[in-house]
């Protein structure tokens, strides 16, 4: 039992330092080295615009679900669905936007991302490149961590906005609310503190999402089987950094005020 316990803990913090290891070396290249526009507009579109349409429609559907469970709950218990619009509007720009929205791109686009550098490692593609004097960090990782950085915040505001007009469907057309009433509500009581507290933690979520699935697809080994291993961890470890991150983001951040 404690050797296996002592052989988990000891994969793990190789893992951790393998990762500080990659995120160190994409700093260090970023600023001295050609930085490779192509690539990163590449993957910006593969992470980005490709996954516009499933966090489009999975904040959507967020929103008018918030909407018909708000306005049931208050109407039984006040007899009128009141601030439906700030319920819907306050969770999802503070919580529930950034978080399914990263969860959304890294079952999509991280599990993309680590499948393909996995494969690049096992059919040592990677080793070709520092043959060719390329190194890998800076043309195959830092291009895809950008990408990360620069989309995820993007695609979080649309999915702000879908989950609200999901919303206001719900409230509009199944509970009755006046539109007005919808929108008044969101302007009266949700303000730029609410909405940056969620903005703010989309670029940590971006960072470590694109750090974890770079690290273990450059860490790949096994042919076929490692990479599913490793697409399958990439995509697990992710999806519960983020809510592990999510809580002491929020923390911190309502610890500022904000």
């Amino acid at each position: 039992m404690f050797a296996s316990v002592g052989r988990y803990v000891l994969n793990v913090l190789n893992e951790v330092g393998g990762s500080a290891d990659m995120l160190r070396s994409c700093v260090f290249w970023l600023w001295r080295s050609k930085f490779e526009w192509r690539q990163t507009v590449e993957q910006s579109v593969n992470i980005g615009v490709n996954s516009f349409g499933v966090t489009a429609l999975t904040s959507l559907f967020t929103g008018m679900v918030l909407a018909l469970q708000a306005g049931n709950t208050i109407g039984s218990i006040f007899g009128d669905p009141i601030f439906v619009g700030t319920l819907v509007t306050f969770s999802l720009v503070r919580e529930l936007g950034p978080v399914l929205t990263s969860v959304v791109v890294s079952g999509r686009a991280g599990a993309a991302v680590t499948a393909q550098i996995g494969t690049m490692a096992v059919t040592e593609q990677i080793d070709a490149l520092y043959t060719l004097g390329t190194n890998p960090i800076r043309y195959l990782v830092i291009p895809r961590m950008v990408a990360f950085v620069c989309t995820l915040p993007v695609l979080t505001l649309f999915s702000n906005l879908f989950g609200v007009i999901g919303g206001y469907l719900v409230s509009v057309y199944a509970l009755n609310v006046p539109g007005e009433v919808y929108l008044t509500d969101i302007t009266s009581f949700v303000d730029i503190e609410d909405f940056m507290h969620g903005f703010i933690k989309t670029f940590f979520f971006a960072l470590m999402i694109g750090t974890v699935c770079c690290y273990k697809g450059i860490s790949t080994r096994g042919g076929a089987e490692g990479v599913g291993k490793s697409t399958t961890g990439a995509v697990v470890t992710t999806i519960v950094l983020i809510l592990v991150l999510d809580y002491f983001l929020t923390a911190i951040l309502t610890a500022f005020g904000i």
